[in-house]
């Protein structure tokens, strides 16, 4: 499976909760980054997904910036390598499944 943004327009947090809970996501919780955040490589050894509430957040994969937004969600197969970059404020969702 190959990493792409697919925007939902959905924000509403117990909204986005309730659906990743549905397609069997688990330890799901809210994050928020300060302008400037930077995370070097790392890989998870879960699916993981990423869902934008507020602000902009790129995820870089094998030199692809994947860029987030209000409402965008982008999910990653386990172990791949990636590292994140916050170029505005931003709170997002994350689970694991």
């Amino acid at each position: 499976m190959k990493s792409q943004v697919r925007s939902t327009g959905v924000t509403d947090e117990a909204a986005i909760r309730r659906i990743l809970e549905e397609e069997g996501y688990f330890n799901i919780f809210r994050w928020c980054d300060a302008t400037g955040t930077r995370y070097s490589e790392h890989t998870h050894p879960h699916h993981e997904v990423r869902w934008v509430l507020s602000g902009t957040l790129q995820i870089i994969e094998n030199g692809v910036v994947h860029t987030l937004r209000p409402g965008d969600r982008l999910e990653s197969p386990p172990e791949t390598p990636h590292s994140a970059y916050v170029p505005e404020e931003c709170c997002y969702i994350c689970g694991s499944r």
